[in-house]
């Protein structure tokens, strides 16, 4: 079993999959991806999270790729590099067993291996109470600088996706099961939801 989590910043995707795979007893993957990209590129994590979560430097050397900029097609290069890395981890990461793995466009890599794929959304409310609820610097933004701030990273995420996949980011037609998290404590969500695979295993 391989569960593949893409999720809008603020759904609780990250803590579903975490939940998840101690329910199952299987395999986590998340940020543990970053360590071991930063190990085979040696390039620092921060700068890795950045491309892969936030900025989406592919798209900024598309759009100015007639201009020849050499920083902008340094930065695409390293873009281009690194998804490689990440394809590489996780097919490996999928390859040693049973597991949850989130983010990182993990859904359309593994396709041939055909993953249960999830997408985890919310409202813009619901997300912004829950970031609050968490420490970090994004919990202390004002309502509109968190909500932009969201956008902005949903946004990013969008991109970088759309870019290596050719799919769009969050269409229900690209994932097993779609969630709307705004009203469901994400702990008893990932006991449902564990139930539910386990009788999807074993049917």
């Amino acid at each position: 079993m391989v569960i593949t989590i893409a999720r809008e910043v603020g759904s609780g995707g990250r803590e579903l999959g975490m939940r998840l795979s101690q329910e199952l007893g299987i395999a986590y993957y998340d940020y543990e991806i970053i360590t071991e990209i930063a190990k085979r590129t040696q390039l620092s994590e921060s700068y890795i999270r950045d491309i892969v979560e936030r900025k989406t430097a592919t798209s900024y050397a598309f759009t100015f790729a007639r201009g020849q900029n050499p920083m902008v097609f340094a930065i695409h290069d390293h873009s281009t590099s690194i998804y490689k890395e990440q394809s590489q981890t996780i097919k490996e990461m999928a390859s040693n067993g049973p597991c949850v793995i989130v983010g990182r466009c993990a859904d359309y890599i593994l396709r041939e291996q055909k993953p249960f794929r999830i997408f985890i959304y919310g409202d813009i409310r619901s997300r912004m109470e829950r970031i609050r609820k968490r420490p970090g610097e994004d919990s202390r933004l004002s309502d509109l600088m968190l909500e932009k701030r969201i956008k902005e990273i949903d946004r990013g995420r969008r991109k970088y996706y759309t870019f290596f996949t050719d799919l769009e980011w969050g269409k229900k037609e690209n994932y097993d099961l779609c969630i709307n998290s705004a009203n469901i404590p994400i702990e008893k969500l990932a006991k449902v939801l564990a139930e539910y695979l386990r009788n999807l295993e074993e049917a």
